[in-house]
């Protein structure tokens, strides 16, 4: 794919989380986002705050390689490494909008462990994040987002291109708001 395809996806995924989230998260009340099926499952809450977490490592990672790194030269295409198709492509849904797999979550980033993650505001967080994602994918534009690399969260070793860690975290993100909007349709999920 080329540099202003994979930029224009990840830009129009995130417009359209940021839809979801206006339309359907905005007017909740407290008891609705704390609102759990069962003792295993997230909350919307703590869905968008598990969702925050990740924002705080990744947006700072992002902006700190596009200030920083020595690769200034947009590039026309770009291809993915083995490593991170295989990281993004995890984390994307299925043609209906399914979370094909459901996968095991850190327990640093899990809010059913580590309860200070959520802090009440999460939906609200989240949308700021989201403006500040769009601002990180248009600065992308100016450097060559293969060369560029970012440490995952769970391995300051292990490095994507620029290009496929912006894919994971906004495939991720799109995962994620849809597992938040399927918590909405829960038969027993509280109306007011």
């Amino acid at each position: 794919m080329t540099t202003s395809e994979l930029l224009s996806e990840v830009k129009q995924i995130t417009e359209n989380n940021l839809s979801i989230l206006r339309s359907r998260f905005s007017g909740l009340s407290s008891e609705q986002k704390n609102w759990r099926k069962d003792s295993n499952s997230w909350s919307i809450n703590e869905v968008f705050a598990h969702l925050n977490s990740y924002a705080a490592y990744y947006h700072h990672a992002f902006i700190r390689k596009i200030e920083k790194t020595r690769f200034r030269e947009p590039r026309e295409n770009f291809i993915s490494s083995p490593l991170g198709r295989s990281a993004w492509k995890s984390m994307k849904l299925g043609n209906m909008n399914n979370i094909r797999r459901k996968m095991k979550t850190q327990r640093a980033y899990n809010p059913l462990f580590d309860s200070s993650l959520v802090s009440g505001d999460d939906v609200n967080t989240f949308e700021k994040g989201q403006g500040e994602l769009l601002q990180i994918i248009e600065n992308s534009k100016q450097i060559n987002i293969r060369k560029a690399k970012i440490p995952i969260s769970i391995s300051k070793i292990i490095r994507l291109r620029l290009g496929d860690a912006l894919l994971f975290v906004v495939y991720h993100n799109e995962r994620h708001v849809q597992q938040a909007s399927n918590i909405l349709e829960h038969p027993k999920f509280p109306k007011n």
